[in-house]
C-alpha cells in the first residue's frame, strides 16, 4: 500500500500558466473567460496526483470532503456535469455507474456521496458556493490539495469570512468578486490563477487560520505552486462551482525569464 511519503513531491514538468507574467491574472480578482471545452484538463502529473487524491479520500475523508444539507442538489448536478465532461477527455471511459480514468483506475459513481466521487474523477478540487444573505457561502467541497487553509474552518462560511486571513482580499475585491458571482451566466466559464512559493512540496498543505506562519529558510529548496481556478455557474441549482487545478514545479525548473520575473515580483 502506498504511504504519504511516496506522495511527498508530485511535480509537473513545467507550468502551463504563469500568472505573474500575465497582466490579466496577476492582480485580484484577475478573471479571464475560458472556453467551456477547456473547463477540465489533464497533465503529466495525472497518475500520481490521482493516486494521492484516492489515498486522501480513503484515509483523510473527514478532512478533505464536506457537504452541508443545502448542497445536495448542487453536488448531484456538478457530478452529472463532470461525468459528461470527462467522457470527452483523452483516456477516460464512462459507462453506467463506472468511470475508467486514464491511469487505469475504475471509479464507482456513488450518487449517495457525490462529493467523494467528484474528488476521485479529475485532478481538480471543487468547492460549491450557494447564495445566502447577499453573499455566496461554501456549501460543499472536496479539497485534497489545500494551499494553507482548512476545509473545517471554511465550510458554511461566506466569502468575505473565508478570505479574512488574506490581506489582499479587501472589501473592494470582495465586492467585485461578489458582483461577478451574481452576474455570471450558466454556460460561461471564467478562470484565474495564483502563484505561491513553498519549502515543502507536499500538495496537501492544510494550515489553520490561527497557526503562525513559519519563517522561510533562505537556503532551502523552493517549489512554485500555481492554482488554475475555474468558476462556473450550474444551470439548475444556481450554485457556483469553483475548481482548483494545482501545478507544482521546483524553482530551478522555471525558465530563466520566468525565474527572474518571479524573483523581482517577490
Amino acid at each position: 500500500m502506498l504511504t504519504p511519503e511516496e506522495f511527498r513531491e508530485i511535480c509537473q514538468s513545467s507550468l502551463p500558466i504563469v500568472p505573474w507574467m500575465d497582466s490579466g491574472l496577476s492582480r485580484l480578482p484577475g478573471m479571464k473567460p475560458l472556453d467551456e471545452a477547456d473547463w477540465l484538463m489533464t497533465d503529466d502529473a495525472f497518475a500520481r496526483q490521482m493516486a494521492y487524491r484516492d489515498w486522501l479520500v480513503a484515509h483523510r475523508h473527514a478532512e478533505v470532503v464536506a457537504e452541508t444539507a443545502a448542497a445536495d442538489e448542487a453536488a448531484q448536478e456538478l457530478l452529472g456535469m463532470l461525468l459528461e465532461a470527462v467522457a470527452f477527455l483523452p483516456g477516460y471511459q464512462v459507462v453506467e455507474g463506472v468511470v475508467l480514468r486514464p491511469d487505469g483506475v475504475q471509479v464507482t459513481v456513488r450518487r449517495d456521496d457525490p462529493m467523494t466521487t467528484i474528488g476521485r474523477l479529475t485532478q481538480d478540487d471543487f468547492c460549491l458556493l450557494l447564495p445566502r444573505d447577499g453573499e455566496h457561502v461554501l456549501a460543499a467541497a472536496v479539497l485534497c490539495f489545500p494551499a494553507s487553509w482548512t476545509l473545517s474552518e471554511k465550510i458554511d462560511r461566506p466569502m468575505m469570512r473565508i478570505h479574512r486571513p488574506v490581506t489582499e482580499y479587501d472589501d473592494d475585491v470582495g465586492l467585485r468578486v461578489q458582483r461577478m458571482m451574481d452576474r455570471i451566466q450558466a454556460g460561461t466559464v471564467m478562470y484565474r490563477a495564483n502563484a505561491l512559493v513553498y519549502e515543502n512540496p507536499d500538495l496537501h498543505q492544510p494550515r489553520s487560520e490561527v497557526a503562525p506562519k513559519v519563517l522561510k529558510n533562505p537556503r532551502s529548496k523552493r517549489w512554485v505552486r500555481v492554482e488554475r481556478q475555474t468558476i462556473r455557474k450550474l444551470p439548475l441549482s444556481g450554485a457556483i462551482a469553483f475548481g482548483i487545478h494545482t501545478f507544482l514545479v521546483p524553482v530551478e525548473n522555471l525558465s530563466p525569464e520566468q525565474r527572474d520575473s518571479f524573483v523581482r515580483l517577490k
